[in-house]
């Protein structure tokens, strides 16, 4: 993901370069405030007798408002999953430190995301979903969590028709066909390449500015959400937010203590590398953001004796194509939904989400978390067969588990650099 991880009130600066995107301002704090708001406002108006209008009215104030979200996912999707591997591609012709970067990025995507397919289960299992927390899914399709075959999953991956399968909102085809997209832009002469980006780079800003309109009226659709779900749930509501907040971090700190596996040893930094990071760390935690971290990561670079040339050149590099937390985190948040939708996750279909959750990572440059959160975890939803409704409401708390998400994204950027420099020492050494 581009930039999963920022609620602040705006984008990280944008974008980079001639991929800039444009700045969004989201009322965070009002809208977890509306998410409270609405859930006492509904167990209060399920307690004193509130007509039936005003929960009706409710739901169509909140159907809109997710409608209206919903509406924007596959073209903004499609924007940003080509430039992101645009990007990334074009950064790997850079050289062999890039690649090196790129390799361990990948690697440790996949390895976040495979962790979350086997574990996440297991702790659900273990620890189960509050009851009342269906009431989050009270207007999700009936018809989602139909498991498909083995053999109907494979013929699923190509669809013969693209506008239709973006209509259908299947993911899976859609995804592979802009990652070859993506790949063939960059094989065209120069001046093609250009149009084909402009036109993708414009297409998202345009949708960057729809879904920024509707989070702007965030805390009224939130609200009217809440209120339904207060009604049908009490305050079952709120021990299955702090239930899902739990057990989405605890995915996420997978993540931060593999940034150090990789420190120790791929990067040989030893046992310092806890106390080099620490300052870049403290600002995560107080910015949650990756790029107000950068100068702090530089200097953690600096203490544990990483060339200037590779963290300089590793570092804002990582800040804007590089989410560490993402795969093993999304993926989270779908499975949470998934048992409460009581859907079954195949071994097929847990691959197909570890694989499009790593790609959609790569989408989301520089974007505020809220907007980040939709636009990456509802493609993965999709995929999976996962509704996507309660994506609505679990926005309201992103600001929690983004903690853990800052916080392991720029521990393991740290790590990364300190691995890409080891290699290049390697690589140095006479045979």
């Amino acid at each position: 993901m581009l930039e999963s991880e920022s609620t602040q009130p705006a984008a990280d600066g944008g974008g980079q370069g001639k991929f800039a995107l444009v700045s969004i301002r989201l009322p965070v704090a009002l809208t977890f405030a509306a998410l409270v708001g609405g859930l006492l406002a509904g167990i209060i108006g399920a307690a004193s007798g509130a007509p039936a209008i005003v929960t009706e009215i409710a739901g169509l104030v909140g159907g809109l408002w997710l409608r209206a979200l919903q509406m924007t996912i596959i073209p903004l999707v499609a924007a940003l999953l080509v430039l992101g591997l645009v990007q990334m591609i074009f950064a790997a012709r850079v050289g062999t430190a890039a690649r090196r970067m790129l390799a361990v990025m990948v690697a440790v995507q996949l390895a976040g995301g495979a962790f979350t397919a086997l574990f996440m289960p297991a702790l659900l299992k273990a620890f189960p979903v509050p009851q009342g927390a269906s009431a989050f899914l009270a207007d999700s399709p009936q018809d989602v969590g139909e498991v498909p075959g083995v053999l109907d999953f494979m013929a699923s991956l190509v669809s013969p028709n693209v506008i239709a399968a973006a209509a259908e909102t299947a993911m899976l085809p859609l995804t592979l066909f802009f990652v070859m997209f993506a790949v063939a832009i960059t094989r065209l002469p120069e001046d093609q390449s250009e149009r084909l980006l402009g036109f993708f780079h414009a297409l998202g800003n345009v949708m960057l500015m729809i879904i920024g309109w509707v989070l702007a009226i965030a805390p009224v659709g939130v609200f009217a959400l809440a209120y339904g779900v207060g009604v049908q749930s009490g305050g079952g509501a709120f021990a299955a937010l702090g239930h899902y907040v739990l057990t989405v971090t605890m995915m996420g700190t997978f993540v931060l203590l593999l940034a150090y596996v990789i420190a120790i040893a791929l990067g040989r930094t030893g046992p310092r590398f806890a106390t080099a990071v620490l300052p870049a760390q403290a600002v995560a935690l107080s910015t949650q953001s990756s790029l107000a971290s950068l100068p702090a990561m530089l200097d953690s670079a600096g203490r544990l004796g990483l060339r200037p040339s590779t963290s300089e050149f590793v570092l804002p590099l990582a800040v804007v194509i590089f989410r560490a937390t993402s795969a093993s985190m999304n993926l989270a948040v779908v499975y949470y939904i998934a048992a409460l939708a009581g859907v079954e996750i195949s071994p097929a279909i847990a691959v197909a989400g570890i694989l499009i959750a790593s790609i959609i990572s790569l989408s989301a440059v520089s974007l505020p978390g809220s907007i980040s959160f939709v636009v990456s975890i509802g493609p993965i939803a999709l995929a999976m067969g996962v509704p996507v409704e309660p994506l609505a409401l679990l926005v309201a708390v992103e600001m929690l588990p983004d903690l853990m998400r800052t916080l392991g994204n720029v521990t393991m950027n740290v790590a990364v650099t300190s691995a890409v420099d080891r290699a290049a020492d390697g690589a140095q050494e006479p045979t």
